[in-house]
C-alpha cells in the first residue's frame, strides 16, 4: 500500500495545468475575473443518458454560470430525451436542432463571446456545431468527451474539424476517453486546446471511494479545480491573449 497522498497545493495545480495545457499560462486559482463586457454566454448540452434536468447537469451549471460570470448558461433537451426512444440517434440526427438553439442564444446575446460546452456526447455535438460556419463561437469546453466507441473506434472527426479553441476536462479512468488516444488525436489538431484531468475520475468524474485518499480532495473539490481550469482557459481566449497553437511566449 502506498502513503497517503497530501492534498494538491495551489503551486502544484498551477504546474499541472500547464502541462496538460502548454500554451495556456494559468494564473492563481480562484483570479480570475469576467466583467460584463466580456462575460460569455454558454450553450450548455446534456449527454446521451440523462437531461438537462439531472442533478450533474444542474451542478455543472452552476459551477459555469458562477466562475464565468455568464450572462446565461442555456440548458436544453434533445428530442429524443423525452420520448418513447431511449437510445440516443446517431449525433449527425441531432447537430440541426441543437445549431438551432445556438443560433437562437447568439442573436439574443449579440456582444457577448458564445461559449458551447457539452457532457459527453453533447460535447461531440458541441464540436460539429462549432465547425459549421455561420456560427461564431469564441470556444468549445468538452466535458467527458466520448473520443472511443464501444467497439473500440477512436471518433476524432469532430475534433479535427474544429476551427476553434477547444478545452477538455476528463476523467483519468474514463473508459471512454483514454489519455493516451486524446493526446494522440490534440496533437493533430490545428487549434488552441487544453486538457485538465480529474485524478482517478470516471466518465462523469466520480470518484471512487478508494481512491478518494489517493486524491487528496473530495469529488466537490476536484469539480471546483476543474471549472477553475475552465474559467481560466476561457478568460484567455476571450481576452485574445492565445490565438495560435505556436504562442509559446506565455509560458515564459
Amino acid at each position: 500500500m502506498g502513503s497517503k497522498r497530501s492534498r494538491t497545493t495551489d503551486s502544484e495545480y498551477e504546474q499541472a495545468i500547464q502541462l496538460y495545457s502548454p500554451v495556456i499560462k494559468t494564473p492563481e486559482p480562484l483570479s480570475v475575473k469576467f466583467h460584463n463586457r466580456n462575460s460569455p454566454v454558454v450553450v450548455f448540452a446534456h449527454g446521451a443518458g440523462a437531461p438537462s434536468t439531472s442533478g450533474w447537469m444542474l451542478r455543472w451549471k452552476s459551477l459555469l454560470a458562477n466562475v464565468l460570470n455568464a450572462v446565461e448558461v442555456v440548458t436544453f433537451d434533445y428530442p429524443y430525451i423525452n420520448g418513447r426512444r431511449k437510445a440516443a440517434p446517431k449525433p449527425e440526427k441531432l447537430v440541426g436542432f441543437h445549431s438551432d438553439i445556438v443560433r437562437k442564444v447568439a442573436a439574443k446575446y449579440p456582444e457577448h463571446p458564445l461559449i458551447l460546452a457539452g457532457k459527453s456526447l453533447g460535447s461531440r455535438i458541441s464540436c460539429m456545431v462549432a465547425a459549421e460556419n455561420d456560427i461564431d463561437v469564441s470556444a468549445v469546453v468538452c466535458l467527458g468527451y466520448p473520443l472511443k466507441a464501444t467497439n473500440g473506434i477512436i471518433r476524432e472527426e469532430p475534433l479535427l474539424q474544429l476551427t476553434v479553441p477547444v478545452m477538455f476536462v476528463e476523467g483519468g479512468n474514463d473508459s471512454f476517453c483514454p489519455l493516451e488516444s486524446l493526446e494522440l488525436v490534440r496533437n493533430k489538431l490545428k487549434v488552441v486546446n487544453a486538457l485538465h484531468v480529474i485524478e482517478n475520475g470516471d466518465h462523469s468524474f466520480q470518484i471512487a471511494k478508494k481512491n478518494l485518499e489517493l486524491t487528496g480532495m473530495t469529488r466537490e473539490e476536484a469539480e471546483e479545480r476543474a471549472v477553475e481550469a475552465v474559467a481560466v482557459f476561457v478568460s484567455q481566449i476571450i481576452s485574445e491573449k492565445v490565438t495560435d497553437r505556436s504562442i509559446v511566449s506565455l509560458l515564459e
